[in-house]
């Protein structure tokens, strides 16, 4: 049975979606070769109320609006394509699914190693000119994932474990 989108799964999207560019663009730290920021905190949120491709969508809509707001360089579609599989990936691992130590480290462990491991690395390459083998890309890159690795780990068991998500998804979808 397929489930309708109603005024509330809206509303909570939109929400999720303007905490995102707000943890993003507003109170994360971006320099011209790396970007630190909390802004996948609503994206556990998102993939566990939402599941992949709505998650995606939102994640998209949230690196669209950021960036005609708060734009601090060029716009490339590249970074957009990141933000959809890494909404992809939040609701794979978190959509209909209790949340574990387990789904955590591999969906930091996925988004680690396919969005910031590889995409990444490839879309600064283009957008700067530098070799894809370049210590410029690469130095901040793999400092980010070891640090970030095991925070973004932490916070989703953390974030995914606190909210009462079966209560949320229940009156979401109960609500007309």
């Amino acid at each position: 049975m397929k489930k309708k989108i109603n005024a509330h799964m809206i509303t909570m999207l939109g929400l999720l979606i303007a905490l995102t560019v707000i943890l993003s663009r507003v109170l994360g730290f971006e320099w011209q070769f790396i970007k630190i920021s909390f802004d996948f905190v609503p994206k556990i949120i998102m993939g566990a109320l939402f599941g992949p491709v709505w998650t995606g969508v939102g994640a998209v809509a949230a690196d669209t609006i950021g960036m005609m707001l708060f734009a601090r360089a060029p716009f490339f579609p590249g970074f957009t394509l990141n933000a959809f599989i890494s909404g992809l990936l939040y609701g794979y691992f978190f959509y209909q699914k209790e949340v574990t130590w387990k789904n955590a480290i591999l969906c930091s462990l996925s988004i680690t190693i396919i969005v910031s491991l590889i995409l990444t690395p490839i879309w600064l390459a283009i957008m700067y000119n530098q070799p894809l083998t370049s210590w410029v890309i690469w130095g901040p890159r793999l400092v980010k994932a070891l640090v970030m690795f095991p925070v973004q780990s932490i916070l989703n068991y953390i974030v995914g474990r606190a909210l009462p998500l079966k209560r949320l998804k229940s009156y979401l979808l109960t609500i007309r």
